[in-house]
């Protein structure tokens, strides 16, 4: 199958990715950074040759990236799984945090799913056995200490899980809203806070893969993961 990944050169995004290359899928990658994805890209095809690896580096908080992006995905190849998974933190509580913070995130962390599934959905549908994986968050589902336009584009993008599930239900496109609490990446090193008290991007990787093999009649609509001790 063909699988397209955002926001994949590192964390959740590369756990993903080799996931899927481990079980002989084909990849089509991007991430806003060139150096990083050409670099996640070269170890990936190191680890798996036998694979076809394609990558486009977009910031996908710009529509005319998107487009672009979605474009070259639909020349390269018919999408099967799209895991939407670009994104980033910006911490600040509502009262006070930037001018501008809230649409900073929403292009982020919703516009970038919000546009690219309406690019690539008319060849999805056409395949009639496809995949649709947003990463949400925990801040998806209640209030996030210092989470504020964080959580806000959170909440929107399980809002937009679900009515996408809700229409593509009957046309055989499957869509899972995935929420993880914390994870282990480049963003908590240096924190502090011991590795082990948090789960491994490979965790949520695994998940992913797993809700791939069910039959056709079946869909796992959320996936929520938190450490085994607790959010933090």
């Amino acid at each position: 199958m063909n699988i397209v990944i955002t926001g994949a050169s590192q964390g959740i995004g590369f756990a993903i990715a080799q996931q899927f290359a481990a079980h002989g899928h084909d990849l089509y990658l991007t991430s806003k950074t060139p150096s990083s994805l050409e670099k996640a890209v070269s170890d990936l095809r190191a680890q798996y040759p036998l694979i076809n690896i394609e990558y486009f580096a977009a910031d996908l908080s710009q529509k005319v990236n998107v487009d672009a992006f979605s474009k070259w995905c639909l020349q390269q190849t018919q999408p099967h799984i799209l895991i939407n998974n670009a994104g980033n933190f910006m911490p600040g509580k509502l009262m006070d945090e930037g001018e501008g913070q809230l649409q900073d995130q929403l292009d982020t962390n919703l516009f970038s799913a919000y546009h690219l599934t309406r690019a690539l959905l008319p060849s999805m549908l056409a395949y009639k056995s496809s995949h649709i994986f947003n990463i949400c968050s925990i801040a998806s589902l209640g209030a996030y200490e210092n989470g504020g336009a964080y959580s806000i584009s959170k909440f929107a993008l399980l809002g937009f899980s679900k009515n996408l599930r809700l229409e593509l239900k009957d046309k055989g496109v499957k869509v899972t809203a995935v929420c993880p609490g914390a994870v282990y990446t480049n963003s908590w090193s240096g924190s502090g806070v011991d590795p082990k008290r948090i789960m491994e991007a490979s965790d949520i990787a695994k998940m992913i893969y797993a809700a791939t093999q069910l039959s056709d009649q079946a869909v796992v609509e959320d996936i929520i993961m938190r450490p085994q001790l607790g959010d933090l």
